[in-house]
């Protein structure tokens, strides 16, 4: 396994790959792997020649009140797993390589970027967005690798391949849980032991909402006043956003319609929590 941390080094080999014909899945992440994301990388060895896995903690992603600064972060421990997953290379590079002091250009996909998400954090996606379109031209993939933990942030990464123009195939894999349902995120690592049980209504609030839409229930705020009722029965629990949503477009729906997505996002302590279901009546 080779580390890269210099961009030129990465898109001059990246350029050999190429050139040689042999096909680059790339799994872009921010580190402190977990099963989600040796679940994408797993996929990416099966599907392509060369597995690429980028481990940078992007600073434009974060508003100054967020978690940077703690995120958890284990550079050895993620770099064992990348060996044992039998990754190529893993792309190491620091803010100062992925940023010059001197440049100040950003990447926006309009609209879908100021709901849900990035209307509670405003400035995150513009900053997903960047890193990644940034990301794509250094790794040089044929396919990139997500979960569908962030849906929101599936579909604006989706749009701003189609929208740039960028020759990238997007695969989106299935959210990966714990043995409770949990969704699996670096982020749960905050939670004490009474918040990590109390975060396993996150997944019994979606399916008892799915169950719901599969009997035959239409009306989108029954399920969505269910949904919340459920998620109340945590106390300490506080509720972002409940959003049911068109799959492709993010709008809100009101009636019931050939397939939906639930997020939802709750604070537990300081910890923020989000979760969805992709549901086909």
């Amino acid at each position: 396994m080779n580390i890269i941390t210099d961009i030129s080094e990465m898109q001059k080999v990246a350029d050999s790959f190429r050139l040689q014909g042999r096909r680059i899945g790339f799994v872009p992440t921010m580190g402190f792997l977990h099963e989600g994301h040796l679940s994408l990388i797993r996929h990416a060895r099966q599907m392509f020649d060369i597995v690429v896995v980028s481990i940078f903690v992007n600073p434009i992603q974060f508003g100054p009140s967020e978690d940077f600064d703690r995120y958890p972060r284990d550079e050895d421990g993620d770099l064992a797993k990348c060996k044992a997953g039998g990754v190529d290379i893993v792309f190491l590079p620091d803010a100062k390589e992925m940023y010059s002091t001197q440049d100040a250009v950003t990447v926006s996909v309009e609209r879908i970027s100021d709901i849900m998400e990035g209307a509670i954090r405003p400035g995150h996606y513009r900053g997903v967005a960047t890193v990644v379109a940034k990301l794509f031209h250094i790794v040089k993939p044929h396919a990139a690798f997500f979960g569908q933990k962030d849906y929101q942030q599936c579909i604006i990464i989706k749009r701003l391949v189609k929208g740039l123009n960028i020759d990238v195939d997007i695969v989106i894999r299935p959210t990966v849980r714990e043995a409770d349902g949990l969704a699996m995120s670096s982020r749960n690592a905050y939670l004490n032991e009474k918040e990590r049980r109390a975060a396993t209504v996150i997944f019994r609030a979606l399916s008892s909402a799915e169950h719901l839409i599969k009997s035959g229930v239409k009306d989108m705020e029954h399920v969505r006043s269910r949904i919340q009722a459920t998620l109340q029965e945590e106390k300490g629990l506080n509720i972002d956003y409940i959003q049911i949503v068109d799959p492709d477009t993010l709008m809100p729906l009101q009636s019931m319609v050939n397939n939906l997505v639930i997020l939802v996002a709750v604070r537990l302590g300081n910890t923020r929590l989000i979760d969805n279901v992709h549901i086909w009546p």
